[in-house]
């Protein structure tokens, strides 16, 4: 019996138990649901919508009538303690839904009102009655005269000069937007701020603009929620008595009490937190500038001042000796008053010795003559300089166009990008001894190029080498010596539908230092910068770096090989290649030419790539096999130690034979390529560069199998 009770037992558990979960699940599903923030605020408002349509039971209007309050108090103390008005820029949000929280507690008051006045006080809820009751003092004219009072308050003072405020801070705020853009701009280029915090800057000024600009239409819901507050009790107060007397038989006077009691405490109920609301309105519009919160603001700033408290404590003194006048409540707040005063006046004392000791340490250190600087750092060098005549002065502080210093960072990144590491950074500075349109580019402190600019101005070119016939001060470009035209800014448009190519100084400057960085960039490649750059490769490559260095040659034999590679314009971007190259090449020589050469050949495909014309194919120009005979012949020494030792006659018609053929070709538009055996190239390189540095020498080795080839001509 105790097993079949037990059985039964678990079954009823059972059976319960299978209403048990889907209910669960229910509270579940709404649980999640809740947990979504946007399920919730869309709740919230289709709660609000329904109070506007559907009745509500007294107690859920006592439940909302507290929520309501209970909120205003929540936004106001909200404005209080937040220190910048941007931090509560969903305040015209929150002002939206508490007015229409008001409004349908209002409607839902009213309903009830007019529904059930006749059946006493507490028709509307308890709150209603307690605030009809307490407030009232059983007299519903003074709760009109409190009422009145209430709603003046909040429509005249707060919300007006709230909304005054409004407009002004969002006009102000809107007016000032591009100047303070462009203070923040200003701050960036000179590097004060980085780029992180001049994004930061710019999303609060608009934040704030937004703000201000919502402050400014939100406010007119807090004006509109005070008429409605009028309106709605007239309503209450004159459709109850009508109701009361017609419908339900009640004497003007009972009608006249119980209705209107029921109207001023359902006012007073919606009143206050309106008052509350408009009040935090009016604290987010009135801190403006401040950074603190409003009691820093409030308590800091007056606390400032001892003498002005000392000032009010005399005059309440003498308030308190008028006759007729309670001398208690003057002489305590006199008291008070100059108490504060005296001890904030010492504070303020001890505040200022303490500044005034401190300045005058920095004073001190200030006036201590200077630390005598160390002769090593004369020994020190710029690697890049370039020194401005003070009228160029305005191509690095200028804020049109692209300034100097942007256009050679961009020159820094892209010079990496191709050649395969980062020049060293350019000092720039003026010179007052140049002339002051003069500029000078310097490596390793000596001259390497100089031009002359004019900063108001636009340099003009011909790519057709004709004569320009726009006015203008005849010139020569800095760069490459090309015939060129300073002209005005405003004939620009017209130089440009003629064709001809038109820079501004700045991009003159940085035109002529690519060049000399180009120029230079063997000698720019320092020790230091080698061993960065195998450092910088990844660590799949540091196993081949291990082995190579130094077993097999050291960091400085790998920085003459890349410096030979950049005097020929090679670049470097690929080093893992290079790397792989000189490790087969040191295998069996020590020769730095020989390494150089395997790796050239090694970089066959990058060589014949880039050497590559519009056309498709590599452009040759091939020597003779007799030049190649006399070359080989001209070779004197053993082993790695062979130099050219060829007849100065014979070598100038080699110089003159090879200077005409590449004019030549130039003359047409072509560039080609000289092509060499493998043995004399780099010798045939070594005399040309002395003329023609421009003119790139490849050797067989270096055309790789895939490239397409035209032989152009045979010197």
């Amino acid at each position: 019996m105790a097993d079949e009770a037990g059985g039964q037992l678990q079954k009823v558990e059972g059976g319960g138990g299978g209403v048990s979960p889907d209910f669960g699940a229910v509270l579940g599903r709404l649980g999640t649901a809740m947990r979504r923030g946007d399920l919730t605020f869309a709740l919230i408002v289709i709660a609000i919508l329904v109070v506007l349509i559907l009745p509500m039971p007294s107690f859920l209007l006592d439940l909302m009538l507290a929520l309501s309050l209970t909120f205003s108090v929540l936004v106001l103390m909200t404005g209080i303690f937040i220190q910048k008005a941007v931090e509560f820029n969903s305040f015209p949000m929150v002002l939206l839904l508490a007015t229409m929280m008001r409004l349908a507690l209002n409607l839902a008051s009213t309903r009830l009102i007019l529904s059930h006045g006749h059946e006493g006080t507490d028709a509307a809820g308890k709150v209603i009655e307690a605030f009809g009751g307490f407030i009232m003092g059983g007299n519903f004219v003074i709760g009109v005269i409190v009422f009145s009072i209430l709603v003046l308050v909040n429509f005249i003072v707060i919300t007006k000069g709230s909304t005054r405020i409004a407009e002004v801070a969002a006009r102000f705020t809107l007016d000032g937007l591009p100047g303070r853009q462009m203070a923040i701009d200003a701050d960036l280029s000179a590097g004060i701020i980085n780029e992180p915090e001049a994004r930061k800057r710019r999303s609060d000024l608009q934040k704030e603009a937004d703000f201000f600009g919502s402050m400014d239409g939100a406010s007119k819901f807090v004006r509109g929620d005070a008429i409605a507050g009028i309106l709605i009790t007239f309503i209450n107060i004159i459709g109850g008595i009508i109701i009361g007397m017609v419908q339900h038989d009640m004497p003007f006077e009972a009608a006249a009490d119980t209705f209107t009691r029921l109207t001023v405490g359902d006012g007073l109920v919606t009143q206050i937190p309106a008052l509350i609301v408009s009040l935090a309105a009016g604290l987010m519009v009135s801190k403006g500038g401040l950074t603190e919160s409003a009691d820093e603001a409030l308590f800091g700033q007056l606390s400032n001042y001892p003498k002005a408290l000392g000032m009010s404590s005399m005059l309440t003194v003498g308030l308190s000796l008028v006759p007729g006048v309670p001398m208690l409540p003057f002489l305590t707040l006199a008291v008070m008053t100059g108490a504060g005063a005296y001890f904030l006046d010492k504070m303020h004392g001890e505040k200022l010795a303490k500044a005034q000791a401190t300045a005058a340490a920095e004073a001190a250190v200030k006036a201590a003559p200077p630390a005598e600087e160390p002769i090593s750092n004369s020994l020190k060098i710029d690697l890049l300089r370039l020194e401005l005549g003070y009228g160029l002065l305005s191509l690095i502080n200028t804020a049109k166009g692209q300034r100097l210093t942007d256009q050679i960072k961009a020159l820094r990144r892209a010079l990496a990008t191709e050649v395969g590491f980062v020049m060293p950074s350019v000092r720039i500075q003026d010179n007052m001894q140049l002339a002051a349109n003069a500029y000078v580019i310097y490596v390793k402190e000596v001259e390497a190029g100089r031009g002359d600019l004019r900063p108001n101005m636009l340099l003009v070119m011909d790519p057709r080498g004709e004569e320009i016939t726009i006015p203008g001060e005849k010139t020569r470009e800095p760069t490459f010596g090309l015939p060129a035209l300073w002209i005005d800014t405003s004939n620009r448009e017209e130089a440009l539908f003629r064709g001809y190519t038109v820079v501004d100084p700045p991009t003159v400057v940085t035109t002529h230092l690519t060049e000399v960085v180009r120029e230079n960039m063997s000698d720019l490649l320092s020790y230091a910068e080698t061993q960065k750059l195998l450092d910088d490769l990844g660590r799949e490559h540091q196993k081949l770096i291990a082995d190579l260095i130094p077993a097999s040659i050291s960091v400085g034999g790998v920085q003459r090989v890349l410096q030979n590679l950049l005097l020929e314009r090679v670049s470097i971007r690929d080093l893992p290649t290079i790397l792989e190259g000189v490790s087969e090449a040191s295998g069996h020589t020590r020769s730095i030419m020989a390494i150089t050469e395997h790796v050239r050949a090694r970089l066959a495909r990058q060589l014949s790539d880039t050497n590559t014309a519009a056309s498709g194919f590599v452009p040759l120009v091939t020597l003779s096999p007799e030049w190649e005979q006399a070359f080989a012949e001209a070779l004197v020494g053993q082993g790695e130690d062979k130099q050219l030792s060829m007849a100065p006659s014979q070598l100038q018609d080699f110089i003159n034979k090879v200077r005409q053929t590449f004019e030549r070709f130039a003359m047409q538009g072509e560039t080609p390529v000289l092509l060499t055996s493998p043995g004399i190239r780099p010798y045939v390189r070594s005399i040309i560069e002395r003329f023609r540095p421009i003119t790139v020498v490849m050797s067989q080795n270096e055309i790789h199998p895939k490239a397409r080839i035209k032989t152009m001509g045979q010197i």
